[in-house]
């Protein structure tokens, strides 16, 4: 067992050769996309997006548009 800790770039680079070589090129690329961070702040633009919306209001915009959508009888 190998006791010795290696910098981190270099397990990266080791882990990317033996995914290219095992998975090929587009599927490493996959699979290493679904690691990268995002951008901005969900926060700010979910604030953006809903305004002063509550929670009741949500539940009735929601109960609204089940209704809506409901076949009449």
């Amino acid at each position: 067992m190998n006791t010795q800790t290696r910098p981190i770039f270099e397990i990266s680079r080791e882990a990317t050769n033996i995914l290219f070589e095992k998975i090929g090129a587009v599927d490493t690329i996959r699979f290493l996309n679904q690691f990268s961070v995002g951008q901005g702040d969900y926060t700010k633009d979910r604030e953006k997006w809903l305004g002063e919306i509550t929670l009741d209001d949500a539940i009735s915009g929601i109960k609204a548009e089940k209704n809506k959508n409901r076949p009449s009888e």
